[in-house]
């Protein structure tokens, strides 16, 4: 069988040298090769680099979504791939298979499109927010989902060939599930694969700035973009509504609703509603797109 190629894809913004150093140090020690690298300094100036692996500075920070986009294409002209790999340049592979883990279950599902990885921090602690299941249960315990994580994940090639790649409007915040619910909807399986780990050190999502805004905005564009018209008031509801419980600030609570707000009035980009077979099969994975 031949082995599969595979390509790494790091953001970052320039201020975390020594771990993206680090990380491109797990990388190059991995036992299946990576054929290419490809670190987009994301509106910022690259570090020096090692041999092999290829820079591209931007002068404009195109957000998660945008700044991924540039790293795949420049993956794609670099040479034909199999896989993508993209890794938060904060995160360290701690183990040495995980390429090679990863080529294993995509060469025994020909279906697979993602695989999301098990993130933990340096004493092996997976924070419930990063298991991609609505009922948590054991972090060590893997299986089919209905998304995956952004931090550390695997993508087919050929499935992005077919669904298309980032949602280049997102920025930020929820990337991650439209372009899952894509790939769901076009036959494709999405696997968390806790054997494969990303170290990371602990993080809150709220660390960034724009995070309310961002999530309303975004949550308000994936039903628009992606539900059938029946769901997409139930989805909201049923977010507005959680948002209402958890708000633990007035300030966050003022910039979801502008988010909000935001995200009903601008477009979002192409239309384009699930079939109710993918509903039904969300459903039954445990996660209807109703939460």
């Amino acid at each position: 069988m031949r082995q599969l190629r595979l390509g790494v894809a790091i953001l970052t913004m320039g201020n975390r040298p020594t771990e993206l150093q680090d990380l491109l140090d797990s990388v190059a020690k991995q036992d299946l090769p990576a054929t290419h690298i490809v670190v987009v300094g994301n509106g910022s100036p690259l570090p020096p680099l090692p041999d092999g692996v290829t820079g591209v500075s931007l002068t404009e920070n195109l957000g998660v979504s945008g700044g991924r986009n540039v790293a795949l294409d420049e993956l794609r002209k670099l040479g034909d791939l199999d896989l993508v790999v993209d890794l938060d340049d904060d995160g360290l592979l701690i183990s040495t298979d995980v390429f090679s883990r990863l080529a294993e279950l995509y060469a025994d599902d020909p279906k697979l499109g993602i695989v999301s990885f098990r993130i933990a921090d340096e004493l092996g602690r997976t924070q419930r927010r990063h298991v991609p299941r609505l009922r948590v249960g054991d972090p060590q315990q893997g299986g089919l989902v209905t998304t995956f994580l952004g931090g550390g994940h695997a993508l087919s090639v050929p499935m992005l060939d077919r669904i298309g790649g980032w949602p280049d409007e997102f920025f930020y915040a929820h990337e991650e599930t439209d372009l899952a619910w894509r790939a769901l909807d076009d036959g494709w399986r999405i696997r968390y694969a806790p054997e494969v780990v990303l170290q990371h050190p602990y993080t809150s999502p709220t660390r960034h700035a724009v995070y309310h805004r961002m999530v309303a905005r975004n949550r308000v564009w994936l039903a628009k973009r992606h539900l059938p018209a029946v769901l997409v008031p139930v989805y909201l509801g049923v977010w507005a509504a959680l948002t209402a419980v958890r708000g633990r600030s007035a300030a966050g609570m003022r910039a979801w609703a502008a988010g909000f707000a935001e995200g009903v009035r601008t477009p979002c980009g192409r239309r384009r509603p699930m079939r109710w077979r993918t509903v039904w099969r969300m459903t039954r994975l445990g996660r209807p797109p109703v939460i």
